[in-house]
């Protein structure tokens, strides 16, 4: 009778171990940091998406703001229309893959911008080209690593190191983005240079529901070594999983747009 009991004992004992142990999947299966990296990216990209954003340039002496829309497809197609302020409307950028041209229409000239020019400042801010189109790809272009886990405004998230591989159209030296544990939500980027020093901050905040996913909808890109400048990006409004035709982001229908 005694040793039915110790059996039985060790069974329960047995099956409550694998309850436990079930209910924490992330202790058996932590995520990589490319798993990580990717579920950020998805989250703030989507198949294809729509917005409306206010661009404010700020400068010790002087500030403006533009206006623009911006269409996207996955990774190889945006489009950008500029709206504000007048002398700039209507000036348009598209990346196709790896291409990116400027349509000027006050002169009727398409501009070709080359692999050169891609980290140049976009329109006077302090984004570059690459910024604003996504060109390089944090997923693909990079490798991840998990450094630590941090606190940064109350959320617990994952700090990531992300290093371009050699042959990436990236001149950063590397990255260092943080991801919350929670909902994938970045936080923060470090771009830093080829020689290990720290170019850009970047905060992103104002946490909002845009409909289908919770996002942060307002950028601020700060340089390290430019003291009172920065841009701050908010979106206006937002739309994910918008129907576009690849079609869409062509040469001849960037032209035809008013």
């Amino acid at each position: 009778m005694k040793t039915q009991n110790s059996s039985s004992t060790r069974v329960l004992l047995l099956a409550i171990l694998l309850l436990f142990v079930g209910s924490f999947p992330s202790i058996a299966q932590e995520l990589s940091g490319k798993e990580i990296v990717k579920k950020a990216d998805d989250l703030m990209r989507g198949q294809s998406n729509y917005s409306e954003v206010e661009m404010e340039i700020i400068r010790p002496s002087w500030s403006r703001t533009l206006r623009f829309k911006s269409w996207a497809k996955g990774e190889d197609y945006s489009l950008v229309y500029i709206t504000h302020p007048q002398r700039e409307k209507g000036q348009r950028f598209l990346k196709r893959d790896r291409e990116m041209w400027n349509y000027v229409p006050s002169i009727d000239r398409m501009i070709k911008i080359p692999p050169s020019m891609m980290m140049q400042s976009w329109m006077g801010s302090d984004l570059t080209n690459d910024d604003l189109v996504n060109a390089a790809s944090i997923v693909e272009d990079y490798d991840q690593t998990v450094l630590r886990n941090e606190t940064l405004r109350g959320n617990e998230c994952y700090v990531i190191k992300m290093v371009p591989h050699e042959e990436a159209p990236v001149v950063w030296g590397k990255v260092l983005i943080w991801i919350t544990k929670k909902d994938f939500i970045t936080l923060r980027n470090e771009y830093y240079d080829e020689a290990d020093m720290l170019v850009n901050e970047e905060i992103l905040d104002e946490i909002e529901d845009v409909g289908d996913r919770i996002i942060p909808t307002r950028f601020t890109m700060i340089p390290a070594d430019k003291e009172g400048h920065k841009t701050i990006m908010k979106f206006q409004n937002i739309e994910f999983g918008v129907d576009l035709r690849d079609s869409f982001f062509s040469i001849q229908n960037m032209k035809r747009m008013r």
